[in-house]
């Protein structure tokens, strides 16, 4: 009989080897490139992979579920160039990554694993998703992944320090979804003062969800309203960290800080197979690291967002009054120190930044109270812990950042003012106590009168109306109620006349169905741009203030930004920031300026188009529809970074409403969505819809409007889709990406994906903002798209009911916005 072949031989071994040593492998063993490790109950596996398209071979830990989610990556600095990878732990406890020649790519050897008294020692993949090097002698792992964690926090992984070995664990994001590589993104707990959670691109910090406060991270108190985690906070005198625990072990979670910095929680949806959101970091301006500056409060609530504090002014007015917060505020009155300080009490605020406290335990709010007072350098104080009625002392000894109003629950904290402050708060509150009921007699007596008054006005109103007179405009410009309500600056005609040179033809930005946009400059050296409404508009002044008033409500950094207005002698005009890069579509509709966005640009104006619209439909007080949403109506900054305009036609939605019906179609060809041109159904997937066409046309560098495929009569999304079902995606891809060096081609093809998911046929089959903003950030398989709406030019042209009640129609060739007004 014939000697086995070498080949045979090896097979066998490396079956055996594989099929009997399932979630553990010894020094005389090897995982190589192919060959899995899986924990006892199949939950993960470790082995070799490639994220996306990318050729790269890396060794990491992904689900059991979803081969594609991966969690820990070994060699994320360092990855292989080919399939000839072996992985192994050597005699010493140290897991090796060789290369085809022997050399070592990677390696865990630390302090913790360099013994020299090393007794059988091995490597197992645990049920929990933690690789673990265990000595023979000894329970205490020698190392473990769950210590140098990657992109991913998994049930029982700690963040923070070991302060007996001085290890520091933190989550650090992916450079991209193809490349493992640690970026410049990573959360952690800052050590300063009272230890708090941050999160930060280099050394600067851009969120800070704040310091446990024994329920929650101060900023974060929604954390304690999902039952799925049991989170818990640890600090003692060997370690300082935080974690969080499953109840349920057979649900699958993680908790992602993903490229963009945003961090989410996910849990898997065996039905769909897939990952559902279960939290999000908040992503409004007030989690912006100190927007307002030192003793300023941020309230998402509030137009504008920022305000200093009582007793305090802005230390440069000029800078505050055009919105720019970051210098915040000074007191205005001196402190006594020991002459009778006192402190004002702020409820339901997130604690300002620790990193200059001191704590202690065991004191009560009253010892905490005293301590400050005799100390001149104390500025704040609060409860260290707010359970059973709160307890412990929390001391601030700088100036106080990044304090934020809450939506929910929040921390009382105690703000030190001079006695003088007090004394005037509190004259205040006794003349209104006092006054009170002279208040409400007067106050029934007037609105008596008012009633009067406004029967009297209103008969003579209509008759004014009858007769073809319309004075509401200087009565209402010269009414200050509304002014107050608009919480924004009101300019008056003759500064914005001088500022755009009369509006000088030389100085307009652009035209459409609503007026004209003008360059203008104001005396200081401002530059903004002035929306002026035709006099011919048949929007009144109660549509133009609701607009106005709903504008200055909405701050992202994704929405372009209202300085001001002005109502005078019938003139109607809306202040903006200047944004000197214009419209996107002055980019990508243009041959010559097309080629000056490469990929990256365009991918992250999409990730801010989407980030803005989440904003609208889910983060902001009211749900926002725009129904306009298009090339033209996206600015670009110097950054190029995008901002979402013209709110002219915006619907706004209170509480949980999701749709309506109407009976006035407005917005503009190719982007509106079929339910909505032919039926008047408006709900959030209306904008979803138009996301979906600016996306493809992003990518594709030509409008939906103006494409034309004369073979098949598509317009853009019928050629989209037609490229998709043949399998020819890649065609559709402007031909400046391609050649440049930017281009990642396996986001651009998901980016086609998401686009033909948002321009379905059906509404309820497109994925609403949160779900996109998800889809575009991951890796997570998409479902396939449906057949999109109007993906034809016959159908576009042909359904009569797609122009009805369209004003203007012949404009449409210059894509103006079709505007007939109702009120919201």
């Amino acid at each position: 009989m014939k000697a086995p072949s070498a080949l045979f031989i090896y097979s066998l071994l490396s079956f055996l080897r594989t099929s009997t040593t399932l979630d553990t492998i010894t020094p005389s063993q090897f995982i190589r490139d192919g060959e899995t490790l899986v924990s006892a109950d199949g939950s993960f596996e470790l082995g070799f992979f490639s994220p996306g398209s990318s050729k790269s071979r890396y060794v990491g830990i992904w689900f059991g579920v979803s081969n594609d989610t991966v969690v820990w990556v070994a060699n994320r600095e360092t990855p292989l160039e080919n399939l000839d990878g072996l992985f192994k732990v050597t005699n010493k406890g140290i897991l090796v990554l060789l290369d085809s020649t022997n050399t070592t790519i990677w390696s865990s050897n630390t302090s913790r694993t360099a013994g020299n008294n090393i007794n059988n020692p091995t490597a197992r993949l645990l049920d929990s998703g933690n690789l673990v090097v265990k000595d023979g002698n000894t329970e205490s792992p020698l190392w473990q992944s769950f210590d140098y964690p990657s992109d991913t926090l998994l049930p029982e992984m700690k963040i923070g320090w070991d302060l007996v070995s001085g290890l520091d664990r933190n989550l650090t994001s992916w450079k991209g979804t193809e490349d493992p590589a640690q970026s410049e993104i990573s959360e952690g707990l800052d050590r300063g003062g009272l230890p708090q959670l941050v999160d930060k691109e280099g050394d600067n910090i851009k969120v800070r969800p704040g310091s446990w406060n024994g329920l929650y991270f101060t900023g974060m108190p929604w954390l304690r309203l999902n039952p799925l985690f049991k989170y818990e906070f640890v600090m003692n005198e060997k370690e300082i960290y935080y974690d969080y625990k499953i109840p349920n072990k057979s649900i699958f979670v993680r908790y992602v800080l993903n490229p963009s910095g945003i961090g989410q929680g996910f849990k898997w949806m065996d039905h769909t197979k897939s990952w559902e959101p279960v939290t999000t970091s908040q992503s409004d301006e007030c989690a912006n690291y100190a927007h307002c500056g030192a003793y300023a409060s941020c309230n998402i609530n509030k137009s504008p967002v920022c305000a200093c504090l009582k007793g305090f002014i802005p230390k440069s007015p000029i800078d505050w009054n055009l919105a720019d917060w970051s210098g915040g505020c000074v007191r205005g009155t001196p402190l006594g120190c020991n002459d009778g300080d006192g402190f004002l009490n702020y409820k339901g605020v997130k604690l300002p930044d620790t990193s200059s406290s001191w704590f202690d335990r065991n004191m009560s709010l009253k010892e905490c109270e005293e301590l400050c007072l005799k100390n001149c350098s104390c500025r704040a104080y609060s409860n260290l812990d707010i359970r059973n009625g709160g307890s412990g002392c929390l001391l601030w000894f700088a100036d106080l950042v990044d304090l934020v109003v809450l939506q929910m629950d929040g921390q009382d904290l105690y703000i030190r003012v001079a006695a003088s402050v007090l004394d005037h708060i509190g004259k205040n509150r006794h003349f209104g106590q006092k006054y009170q009921v002279i208040i409400i007699v007067c106050s029934a007596i007037l609105l008596m009168v008012m009633l009067v008054l406004g029967l009297v006005f209103y008969v003579r109103r209509m008759k004014l109306r009858k007769e073809g007179l319309d004075i509401r405009c200087q009565n209402d410009y010269n009414n200050e109620d509304w002014k107050e309500d608009m919480e924004l600056p009101i300019f008056d005609l003759i500064t914005i006349s001088n500022a755009t040179n009369n509006f000088a033809s030389s100085n307009k930005l652009g035209e459409g169905g609503f007026g004209s946009v003008y360059k203008g400059t104001l005396l200081g050296g401002q530059e903004i741009a002035v929306k002026r409404l035709s006099k011919n508009s048949r929007q009144g002044f109660n549509e133009f203030k609701n607009e106005v008033i709903l504008i200055a409500k909405l701050q992202h950094r994704n929405l372009v930004k209202l300085l001001g207005c002005c109502i005078q002698e019938n003139e109607k005009l809306l202040i903006y920031e200047y944004l000197h890069n214009k419209s996107l579509d002055s980019f990508i509709f243009d041959q010559t300026k097309s080629r000056l966005l490469d990929w990256r640009m365009r991918h992250n104006i999409i990730n801010g188009i989407a980030r803005g619209l989440l904003y609208l439909h889910e983060d902001s007080r009211l749900r926002i529809i725009h129904r306009d949403l298009k090339a033209s109506n996206i600015l670009l900054d110097n950054n190029m970074t995008p901002k979402i305009s013209d709110f002219g036609l915006a619907k706004m939605f209170g509480g949980d409403q999701t749709e309506a019906d109407t009976s006035r179609i407005v917005g503009t060809y190719g982007y509106m969505p079929p339910e909505y041109a032919g039926y008047g159904q408006v709900s959030v997937k209306t904008d979803v819809f138009s996301f979906g066409v600016l996306l493809l046309e992003i990518v594709c560098g030509k409008k939906n409007k103006e494409f034309y495929n004369s073979s098949q009569c598509l317009n853009l999304l019928g050629h989209a889709w037609r490229l998709w079902i043949e399998d020819r995606p890649t065609e559709l891809i402007d031909e400046f990406l391609i050649l440049g060096d930017s281009c990642i081609l396996s986001e651009v093809l998901r980016c086609i994906h998401v686009g033909l998911l948002c321009v379905q046929q059906r509404p309820k089959d497109r994925p609403n903002m949160s779900s996109m903003v998800l889809m575009l950030s991951s890796e997570n398989k998409l479902p396939n798209p449906r057949e999109p709406g109007y993906y034809t030019e016959k159908a576009l042209v042909g359904k009569d009911h797609s122009s009805r009640k369209l004003e203007n129609p012949s404009s449409s060739t210059n894509e103006i916005t079709f505007t007939m007004l109702e009120a919201r």
